[in-house]
């Protein structure tokens, strides 16, 4: 079993390589991960191109919702992005934050970086800033957000519960966040892990939805919510070359699977004293 420093080297090698390629590559799987089906369609991003700020140039199709259309972005708030990428999330929020606003994009990948930053000096936005770093120890002061998103990055980190912690560490008291990530409803078999492994490669690093749920709640956010849930579809001619069409067919009918979420949460507020004898 590879260590966690080995397992973030490849996620850095890869998504260096994935910085480099076209969305049409990128899209037609999941995480720029390879894969042939004779099915014509992005097998997790959702569409953007509808979202104020959206900027194609910016869209690599790496994302698994869209975590910004559910964020409650304001004008004025400073919101930060796990995962930048190229910038698509971050050109999304800077339209909702305004010129008042602030934007910071954080990612791990150095190709990444100046593909976003390169992409904001194209565009011209001047408060969108980028900076490289670990989001398990994001490069950020202590309660600085009013918004965290991030789109399809935590299930790639071996540690989530760094990451919750630091989103924890990072938001304003009160503040929130909305993410899309991948998660596992019930064991997949085997043989189906090993395809979609194959296929999506961000599955790999995917846990149990509850268990997702449990380290939000066990990291003291408070008012989580659901707020968009789909399955994710592997096609038929790829896990057919695992499985009969008969276990297919059960697979299918069985409830388990791969989803992608949308999780909204809240860092409480700090108490305020309020009696005579509340602070003694």
């Amino acid at each position: 079993m590879k260590t966690e420093i080995e397992l973030k080297q490849l996620v850095k090698e890869k998504y260096s390589e994935i910085a480099l390629q076209s969305k049409d590559l990128n899209a037609a799987s999941c995480c720029g991960a390879g894969g042939c089906s004779t099915e014509v369609y992005n097998i997790m991003t959702d569409d953007y191109s509808d979202l104020e700020g959206y900027q194609p140039i910016a869209d690599l199709g790496l994302g698994c919702g869209l975590p910004t259309q559910f964020a409650k972005i304001k004008e004025g708030d400073v919101v930060i992005d796990l995962g930048s990428g190229a910038g698509n999330d971050c050109f999304i929020a800077r339209k909702e934050v305004g010129p008042t606003g602030k934007v910071i994009g954080i990612d791990f990948t150095e190709a990444m970086i100046q593909k976003a930053r390169t992409n904001a000096e194209k565009i011209g936005y001047t408060n969108i800033e980028f900076r490289q770093g670990d989001i398990e120890q994001m490069p950020v002061n202590d309660n600085v957000a009013d918004v965290i998103v991030s789109n399809c990055v935590l299930n790639l980190v071996p540690n989530k519960s760094n990451v919750i912690k630091e989103i924890y560490r990072v938001l304003k008291p009160g503040a929130h966040f909305s993410i899309s990530d991948i998660v596992l409803v019930g064991e997949l078999p085997n043989v189906l892990q090993e395809a979609a492994e194959m296929y999506a490669g961000c599955v790999s690093g995917a846990i149990q939805k509850q268990e997702y749920l449990n380290l939000i709640t066990q990291n003291g956010f408070s008012n989580i919510t659901i707020q968009k849930e789909k399955m994710i579809h592997v096609p038929d001619d790829i896990l057919l070359n695992y499985v009969t069409k008969t276990e297919l067919e059960q697979f299918r009918n069985s409830g388990i699977g791969i989803f992608s979420i949308t999780v909204y949460a809240e860092k409480p507020e700090v108490k305020s004293c309020c009696g005579p004898n509340c602070c003694n």
